[in-house]
């Protein structure tokens, strides 16, 4: 059979409409298979920052945020509780957090950007159960030393105010604290570091 006939224009076109037809089509079925690796809406608001109001906890309160799928204490101490933090050095297993999970502003005595104000994770460092405020500077029936802090239930584990762990207690490490900023004075965001962002 002879070619004579065949029109060669027609055929480039229709060649190079196939292919381009081809290639919308591949980069179709790419873009929903590259958007994929994205994380989903989810997934972004398990580590978003959370914004939290602090301007209605009154001294000897305490809030609890959600941060990444974890409870967040935010206590405002009273004068009493921050006296009391020295005092406890001698029965803390880790008083200057040299072993703690914190970021560089929060290594100091009261673990926190202002005196007053303790942001922490309130997972127990043991078996991540939830520890118990006990914001009264008093001995307790489980310890007569006691100054206030924070009390887990399941095994004992126990923190002073700063969340920092007392010796001779399942828990090996002080209450981590997340990174945090003041955004104004009656708010603070949970999950951004304002020297490091």
């Amino acid at each position: 059979m002879s070619n004579d006939g065949v029109d060669k224009g027609r055929r480039r076109l229709l060649i190079g409409a196939t292919s381009a037809v081809g290639a919308v089509g591949a980069v179709g079925a790419a873009v929903p298979f590259v958007a994929s690796w994205n994380p989903s809406a989810k997934a972004k608001a398990a580590g978003a920052p959370v914004r939290v109001k602090i301007d209605k906890v009154e001294p000897g309160q305490q809030v609890v945020a959600a941060w990444r799928g974890k409870p967040v204490f935010v206590l405002r101490r009273e004068q009493a509780m921050l006296d009391a933090l020295p005092q406890q050095d001698a029965t803390l297993r880790d008083p200057a957090s040299n072993e703690s999970e914190q970021p560089d502003y929060a290594k100091n005595e009261h673990r926190s950007r202002n005196a007053d104000l303790l942001v922490m994770v309130g997972l127990c460092t043991h078996l991540g159960c939830s520890p118990k405020l006990f914001p009264e500077v008093k001995p307790m029936d489980f310890d007569a030393n006691w100054q206030g802090g924070y009390h887990c239930p399941c095994h004992g584990s126990k923190f002073d105010l700063a969340g920092r762990v007392h010796q001779g207690v399942p828990a090996p490490t002080n209450l981590p604290i997340p990174p945090y900023s003041y955004l104004d004075d009656n708010t603070i965001i949970i999950g951004i570091d304002e020297e490091n962002s």
